[in-house]
């Protein structure tokens, strides 16, 4: 393997991602050093936070240099080795760059196991970064206790589907907010939640309080906006707001704070915490042991939306931002076996 094919950032978007904030090219891979292995991708996760990346505004970790390769979580084969302790044959996941083939010292990376029965794609797409984001900003943020309300936004995505599940594993009424009928119907239908809003056709607040007449105790929000607003409207006194992520405004040039909002977390003496996955690497274990227990014994399922073509990518990580992807979004690479 002489070349690869790779994405790299040629300028930062403003607002929405444009033909010519990534370009796409072929290039040269250097010979491995001793301690280096080469990885061939098989998926490539896209995520809402890779419009972050693409910024120079505050995150938690540096943007990604103009120029440099695009960020992404990855999963792959080792083709080649000269690092002791890795094999051609193995499976490494973690970050990675939007790219068929990367030259690493296995630094972001992790051994993947291969379980009989689940498919690359769902171990992948579950226990990569969406399974631990749900996992721990539910449990140790949203705190949930049986009896209580759980409302999920983005219900049908990647962390909001799993984020369900647990709920109702550990005992709360759900009530998930989606975009389209067929999304809602999946996530009641098949991952079991009580209830989902069509943001689509439906008015968001009117049916919360249908829905939910005595107050929401924990709102997992991936939103913002006027959702979310709606939902902190509903929010009970001491309620818990595990804040993922604001897709809705990622794009937006001109955000502003919704009026009172500040005042309402007050008056409602919201726990309201940002996390970021990251925060609980160390106890990736211990969510990874969870989440296959409750996969093998039919309590989890989960959905990917995989793409093929890695070339289609910059089109594809739009979805994210209208609601186009139904389900853990994924680009594959290369074929998974």
């Amino acid at each position: 393997m002489t070349t690869r094919h790779v994405w790299r950032l040629a300028q930062r978007p403003v607002g929405d991602i444009a033909d010519g904030d990534l370009v796409y090219g072929a290039e040269a891979l250097p010979p491995l050093a001793d301690g280096q292995f080469l990885l061939q991708v098989i998926y490539l996760s896209l995520d809402p936070t890779n419009r972050i990346w693409m910024s120079d505004q505050e995150q938690y970790m540096p943007p990604v240099e103009v120029g440099a390769p695009m960020r992404g979580g990855v999963c792959g084969r080792v083709i080649e080795s000269r690092k002791a302790g890795v094999a051609v044959g193995d499976l490494y996941a973690g970050l990675g760059e939007w790219a068929d083939h990367i030259v690493t010292t296995g630094l972001g990376l992790s051994s993947l196991p291969s379980i009989p029965g689940i498919p690359l794609a769902t171990l992948f797409g579950t226990l990569g970064l969406v399974g631990p984001t749900a996992y721990f900003g539910l449990l140790d943020i949203g705190q949930p206790k049986p009896g209580e309300t759980l409302v999920v936004s983005a219900a049908a995505g990647g962390v909001g589907q799993v984020v369900g599940q647990i709920g109702k594993i550990k005992g709360c009424r759900v009530i998930g907010i989606a975009g389209g009928q067929a999304k809602c119907d999946y996530v009641v239908n098949e991952l079991g939640f009580d209830a989902c809003i069509d943001y689509k056709s439906q008015d968001v607040g009117a049916e919360l309080d249908r829905l939910a007449p005595d107050g929401v105790d924990i709102n997992f929000e991936q939103v913002g906006g006027p959702i979310m607003v709606a939902v902190l409207e509903r929010m009970k006194l001491f309620g818990r707001v595990p804040l993922c992520g604001m897709i809705s405004q990622y794009n937006d040039v001109d955000g502003s704070e919704p009026p009172g909002f500040w005042t309402m977390m007050l008056m409602r003496r919201l726990t309201v915490r940002g996390f970021i996955v990251t925060d609980f690497l160390p106890r990736f274990p211990e969510a990874a042991q969870a989440m296959l227990g409750w996969i093998m014994a039919g309590q989890l399922k989960t959905r990917q939306d995989i793409r093929p073509g890695l070339e289609h990518a910059a089109t594809v990580v739009k979805d994210l931002y209208s609601g186009g992807n139904f389900g853990k979004l994924l680009v594959e690479v290369s074929p998974p076996a």
